[in-house]
């Protein structure tokens, strides 16, 4: 019997349909066969033609005398080219680099978490791999892992990436702030410049007969304690201000301002003195000083206005092609070179190159975005192993040398941080204000490496003066935080980043946390659900951290715009009034966490994060998430607070805020979550009851329709949570431990408590699949 199926007017018969499969799966099969004859005849039969070549080549060896490795034990030749592969300079240098890294960025992190820049943990790991530390107890590991001879290459590698970063500081600098704001700023700035670097002179004429190198004259030596003593980081600075929340008040866009002018100022004497230090004095080093102010005229009245048009026509990623970059970064290697030739090191032809580049932020960030990374995080930390390579504080063995050092410290502090201070003192900063300017710009930081880096190869400096200065760059910047914290104790002041309409105790307050505006404007959604029609009574801020070495000083007003845009749109939308809350961080898990507990909320929304290994071959290597790599997650083991968090589903970040906040915190599971109509509560024990003032927030604010769900008869058996159900407006119950896959797609969210998602999730109960967006809360 043939069976038909309708195919508009005509019809086929099925057999006819099955058989042009037939045919078409068959074909198929035959094509795949024909290409593996193919595959196998070509790579087999030419592989035979190979072989037939090599075996007649060899009798072309005689008289030669070609050595034949294969008469050596096939394990002992192994071994030896391994070893040969080991010490070969770029495999060396591999290592060195992989090396560097890792330590660079775990004191790093650890510097991060203890409240002190990233680059003082940095700096601090380029001794540790130096010979205070590897060279002193383990001589034959760093002799293996930085031998002299490999020395070289490492300095090239870490002066290339230090070119690259001082022209992204050049690029971090606003010129128009300072033509703006110079009266203060300048003042103050080149006070801080002027004093410190007077005592740097009257330094070097007490210790110059003692620590001076031979052959180096008295003016060159006094010349470079000078500008060593006068050098502020201003990216450092930039960072610590953004930090600290006073980016947007009046001090903090003083104390830019005078990093700025100081970077402009220094960087000028550094290369007048580097210009004097190897002419031998001030009238042989004129025609050096000459064309170095020729050099700065032509790059801002010719240089300057031909980027600036190019910029101007090429400002966005794809109209950016590689020969446009390819224009900037010649302009950024001819500048180095330039000034390198001329005799006022090529880190100030970077530096300029990128003062003078595009005003044009969008720009800006582009370029940034090409050259940082590779700077920072590849070719950086090179500099500060290097730097620890040289720096022997185990030389520093006798107590006179601790006391001289000790008294370079002093100078050091009096002429930056009193000179400062004084300086905003003496313009009209009230003290408090004056004082953390003065903390601020003593600051040194990786600046100070790069100036006694310069005088040490000058031979201006000997290792002995080397090391001490290194020990006052690590203590002047490490001191800045507790300056700072000091000072706020002594006024009984805050450094304030929470608005005054949060501090209301008498209004329900949300605090939502977002990463990105997608997932701010569903958090929005989410508290305007719960308050809508108690406006008046309640408070919603809107939150984003950014890490500090993600946001640049130029460009920080414009990425809060963008950031908050879509945001803000959506409470207009919802005409929900927002307060928002911008921060620059170090350490955003902490920050989100002291923000909610000082600002006293009643409720805390964040996003569910994951973590970078889950579902992984790594993952599942190491366990759920990151419980071995990530050190939070060691300490937490130490300290005992591991079993907190055993067999927790969240991410690191989600973990440290529900343990150290004091308030409810809410995560949200985001499925394309549009509206909260539709709610389902499973209440698993008698301590999930809290779940149902959340219930009635719902049903009377959004009028949502909330169904509660008794799998386990907590709702039957405990009359206390039956008569704070009957409360809730519309309510349904519904028993059974079964979840129907009809009713889940008709739900827009669940509301769980923590405990019973964890047994959820731990029971790997089937429905989780199908259920829609998920709000855990944790009482």
């Amino acid at each position: 019997m043939v069976y038909e199926i309708s195919g508009g007017q005509k019809t086929k018969p099925i057999i006819y349909i099955f058989g042009l499969a037939f045919w078409a799966g068959t074909n198929a099969t035959m094509r795949n066969v024909k290409n593996s004859i193919f595959y196998i005849f070509v790579t087999g039969g030419f592989s035979l033609v190979i072989y037939w070549i090599i075996t007649k080549g060899k009798s072309l060896q005689a008289g030669r005398d070609v050595e034949i490795v294969s008469e050596k034990p096939q394990l002992t030749q192994f071994i030896q080219n391994m070893q040969e592969n080991l010490q070969h300079p770029l495999a060396l240098l591999l290592a060195q680099i992989i090396t560097i890294i890792l330590v660079a960025r775990i004191f790093g992190w650890f510097f991060r978490k203890i409240g002190q820049p990233t680059v003082i943990g940095e700096m601090i790991a380029g001794i540790v791999l130096g010979p205070s530390l590897l060279g002193l107890y383990f001589p034959e590991y760093s002799s293996i892992l930085f031998p002299i001879a490999s020395l070289g290459n490492l300095q090239f590698l870490s002066q290339i990436g230090l070119i690259l970063f001082m022209f992204v500081i050049g690029m971090e600098l606003d010129l128009k702030a300072l033509k703006n704001k110079a009266n203060d700023a300048v003042v103050i700035s080149h006070a801080s410049i002027v004093i410190p670097f007077t005592l740097g002179v009257g330094l070097a004429y007490v210790i110059y007969t003692q620590f001076a190198p031979m052959k180096v004259e008295f003016l060159s030596f006094a010349l470079f304690l000078g500008i060593a003593m006068s050098i502020t980081a201003f990216p450092v600075l930039a960072r610590i201000v953004q930090e600290r929340g006073i980016h947007k008040t009046k001090l903090g866009t003083i104390v830019i301002t005078c990093a700025a002018a100081d970077d402009i100022t220094a960087w000028c004497i550094l290369a007048a003195v580097i210009a004097i230090v190897k002419a031998g004095s001030f009238v042989s080093s004129v025609y050096v000083i000459a064309m170095s102010i020729l050099y700065v005229l032509l790059m801002l009245k010719v240089v300057k206005p031909f980027l600036k048009r190019i910029g101007d026509l090429k400002y966005s990623r794809q109209s950016l092609s590689k020969p446009v970059v390819a224009i900037f970064l010649l302009t950024l290697i001819i500048s180095a070179y330039a000034t390198e030739v001329i005799g006022i090191h090529a880190l100030f032809g970077a530096f300029m190159a990128g003062a003078i580049m595009p005003e044009n932020t969008k720009f800006r960030n582009i370029i940034i975005e090409k050259v940082e990374d590779v700077s920072v995080i590849l070719l950086l930390p090179l500099f500060f192993v290097f730097t620890g390579l040289r720096t022997q504080i185990n030389a520093i063995d006798d107590p006179y040398l601790w006391k001289i050092t000790g008294m370079i410290i002093v100078v050091a502090v009096a002429g930056k941080f009193l000179g400062s201070a004084l300086a905003a003192r003496f313009v009209g900063q009230n003290w408090r204000d004056s004082l953390t300017i003065g903390a601020l710009m003593n600051t040194r930081g990786l600046m100070e490496l790069v100036v006694l880096n310069i005088g040490y190869d000058l031979g201006v400096l000997s290792t002995e003066v080397f090391t001490m200065m290194v020990i006052m760059a690590l203590v002047t910047t490490f001191m800045t935080g507790p300056a700072l914290d000091l000072i706020n104790w002594i006024f009984k002041t805050k450094d304030v980043y929470i608005p005054d309409e949060i501090r209301a105790d008498d209004k329900y307050k949300i605090l939502i946390s977002f990463g990105n505006s997608d997932r701010g404007r569903t958090l929005l959604k989410l508290a305007n659900s719960l308050i809508r029609r108690e406006k008046n009574e309640s408070v919603v801020t809107a939150m984003h951290l950014t890490l500090s070495n993600e946001l640049h000083t130029f460009n920080l007003e414009e990425q809060e715009r963008n950031t908050f845009a879509p945001v803000l749109a959506e409470s207009e939308s919802l005409d929900q009034p927002v307060i928002p809350l911008f921060k620059v961080s170090s350490d955003i898990d902490n920050d989100i966490v002291d923000i909610a507990n000082q600002g006293e909320y009643n409720l805390l929304l964040v996003g569910l994060g994951q973590s970078i290994f889950e579902g992984t071959l790594l993952g599942r290597l190491l366990g759920y998430t990151t419980r071995i790599v990530n050190p939070d997650r060691l300490i937490d083991k130490f300290i005992g607070k591991e079993g907190l968090f055993e067999n927790s589903p969240f991410d690191e970040r989600t973990r440290q805020i529900i343990a150290k906040s004091k308030m409810p915190v809410g995560i949200l599971v985001d499925k394309d979550l549009e509206s909260l109509k539709n709610v389902f509560i499973p209440i698993f024990s008698s301590e999930d009851i809290f779940l149902i003032e959340y219930a009635e927030k719902l049903a009377d604010n959004n009028q949502s329709q909330v169904t509660f769900v008794d799998p386990n008869g907590a709702i039957q058996n405990s009359p206390q949570i039956a008569a704070r159900i009957n409360d809730v407006h519309g309510h349904r119950i519904m028993e059974g431990r079964t979840m129907k896959k009809e009713f889940l797609s008709n739900q827009d969210i669940m509301v769980v408590s923590l405990d019973s998602w964890k047994k959820l999730v731990d029971s790997q109960s089937i429905w989780l699949s199908n259920i829609p967006s998920v709000l855990i809360i944790r009482p």
